[in-house]
Order: C-alpha cells, then structure tokens, then sequence
C-alpha cells in the first residue's frame, strides 16, 4: 500500500517544518533551497520502518552500505553550488540512491540526471519518484565515476559520495562557467568545490564531512 505524501504523526508538515526550522539555525540562508526541502517529502524515501525519524537531521541507512544523506548536509551543498549564480542549470548527480536529493534538485532546476551503481537502489529510486510525481529527473545505471558522457557538459555536478581524487572524466563533463562540489578523501574527507573557468579549474577546500566511498563499477 503506497504511503500517503502527505503523511501524519512524525511524517506530518508540522514536523516537517521543524526540521526547516533546525537548519536555518545551522546557517542556511538560501530560501529557494530550504523551500526545495520542505517541498520533499522525506519520509517516502526512507524505509517504512524510519520513516518516524525522516525529518531528524541525520543520514539514515538505505540497506547496500549507503545512506540517504542528512538534510543539512544536502542543504550545504546546493547552496554552495547556487551561490552567486543564477541557478544550477543542467544538472548530474553522483550517486542517486534513493532519489531523495534528486527530487530536491528538481525542485531547483528543470534538467537532473542521476546515476546510480546499485541497481536495486536505482528500482527504489525511480518507484519514489513516481510515487511523488517528479517527472524532471534522468534516471541512469551506471558507474558514477563515468558520469554521464552522452548527456554532457553539465553546469552543476554533485557528488554524494567520497572520492580518493577528482574523477577526471566528470571534470571532462562540466560546461565552461560550470560547478562541481565532491567529498575528498577517506579517514577524513572534506567538501571540494571546484569551478571551470576560461584560464582553468579552480578549486576551494570546504567543510569536513562524511561520505560512503565512491566506488567504480555497477553491482
């Protein structure tokens, strides 16, 4: 039986409003972007089970050693990548998962591709997004390490799990002007975000984070 979107007790707007409410206090300041989270309803992502702790700040296990990530962390790095801008244009995610953060992109911007290398997450995915409708993102199985060559450059790649260095085939595929933000690193990672500019990359080291790792290769 499909849950309702609209969802009640601890899936309710009221809680979900709560959760806004947080990471305004942790320094969000992009309206646009705590509107595309609110817009989301978290808890049809996760699984039925923890659907009651969707709206904490904290990553949840989706099962196949992943994540669902935590809405701060979401939040953080689409508006580092919007900042300044005029918005995200064409858009690549790396790791789709659920589709959670998916679905709050294209509440952002009218072209998101994502790929996953899990195929039972990529199912999972792709059934969330039509339980709620989101018909604007591109779904792809795939290594994420690969991007997605036949659809590049894109203006905003985001990468939702941790590289040991920057893959350069996703560098190959962002537009000129363009953004990619990636976590770096193993023991300890950081937020990398790096712009294409006419005299070339520019990178800047951001937050410390945690990340699952980005692996090659599809399961």
């Amino acid at each position: 039986m499909m849950r309702s979107p609209a969802g009640v007790g601890m899936t309710s707007q009221r809680t979900r409003a709560r959760m806004i409410e947080r990471l305004r206090e942790r320094g969000i300041r992009d309206e646009q972007v705590l509107a595309a989270i609110a817009a989301v309803p978290r808890h049809l992502f996760v699984e039925e089970a923890l659907a009651s702790r969707a709206y904490e700040d904290t990553a949840l296990p989706l099962g196949f050693s992943q994540t669902i990530s935590q809405p701060y962390v979401v939040a953080r790095m689409i508006e580092l990548l919007r900042e300044g801008r005029a918005g995200l244009g064409k858009t690549l995610e790396i790791g789709a998962g659920c589709g959670y953060q998916a679905a709050v992109l294209a509440q952002l911007t009218s072209e998101v591709y994502a790929v996953e290398r899990i195929e039972p997450l990529l199912a999972r995915a792709k059934l969330n997004l039509r339980a709620i409708k989101q018909f604007r993102v591109r779904l792809k199985y795939a290594d994420g390490q690969q991007g997605i060559p036949e659809a590049a450059p894109f203006d905003t790649i985001i990468v939702a799990a941790a590289a040991q260095g920057v893959p350069p085939l996703l560098l190959q595929q962002l537009a000129l002007g363009g953004r990619m933000l990636l976590p770096l690193g193993s023991a300890s990672q950081q937020l990398v975000l790096i712009e294409k500019r006419a005299e070339g990359y520019v990178e800047s080291r951001l937050d410390d984070v945690r990340f699952v790792p980005l692996l090659p290769g599809v399961e």
